[in-house]
């Protein structure tokens, strides 16, 4: 009797586990599909996005001197004025309105250009960085499989596609913007051995400035062969890379032109 009794509980745990084996499995299957539904509808999004920002011509310069929203943004901002620019990269997916809330920082990290639940987000700027003075304007978006979002930034760490790639167009509301880049690095965020690139924004000085683009370029994952001087405009972009904890691919660029 015992014996059957211990083959009864064996079986029951063997089929129990099982079916746990089998709910398991369809529910991350079930999210993976539910992840990629929603890749796929955000994807939508941008290119409808995309296909109106390209809808009107852009205006290069307003008249006497003022500053004038480019033309091709203005429909754009009708829909959401929390846009404040454009970024691209040729050879990449990256082809995205750029956001800013600075009294609600991380505000796009999940939610879509229509404010609604997203994972892709939108790529944002720093909520302390002015587009029209600040030293470094940081830009953030999800590290997202397929090269989508700035998980296209990955393929900055092949010096070969670098070399055929080294410009990044930002466009602000007002102004149109090409950047160099100068290096390519990976770091660890919020650690003592990382390199906080996100605290800086302003210069205190020359020697401040000159610090940053140096420590950029130590880290660099290869040489540029290029640099910046005290003056010059830098933008930086920041994704996850899943290399560490909290780990961080970042490309930063110059001002040209």
């Amino acid at each position: 009797m015992k014996r059957k009794q211990l083959k009864r509980i064996r079986t029951a745990a063997f089929v129990l586990a099982s079916v746990m084996l089998i709910v398991t499995a369809a529910f991350c299957m079930g999210n993976l599909v539910t992840h990629d539904v929603e890749v796929h509808r955000q994807e939508a999004i941008f290119n409808e996005l995309t296909e109106t920002a390209e809808e009107s011509p852009i205006v290069e310069s307003a008249p006497d001197g003022e500053e004038e929203t480019l033309s091709n943004f203005e429909s754009l901002l009708g829909k959401n004025s929390d846009m404040v620019g454009w970024i691209s990269v040729e050879g990449t997916n990256i082809n995205y309105p750029v956001m800013q809330t600075k009294n609600s920082p991380n505000y796009y990290l999940k939610r879509n250009f229509n404010k609604k639940y997203s994972d892709l987000g939108v790529p944002y700027v720093q909520e302390n960085c002015d587009l029209a003075t600040s030293d470094n304007i940081i830009i953030y978006g999800h590290h997202i499989k397929g090269g989508k979002m700035f998980g296209s930034l990955d393929k900055f760490t092949s010096k070969s596609f670098y070399e055929k790639h080294k410009v990044i167009q930002f466009n602000t509301l007002t102004e149109q913007g090409e950047y160099q880049i100068i290096s390519i690095f990976k770091t660890v965020a919020y650690s003592a051995s990382g390199f906080r690139y996100y605290d800086f924004v302003n210069a205190e000085d020359e020697a401040d400035f000159n610090a940053y683009v140096s420590k950029c370029r130590e880290l660099a994952l290869y040489d540029t062969s290029v640099t910046a001087k005290y003056g010059d405009r830098l933008l930086t972009l920041s994704t996850c890379k899943r290399f560490a904890e909290n780990g961080r691919l970042v490309v930063v660029a110059k001002k040209i032109g």
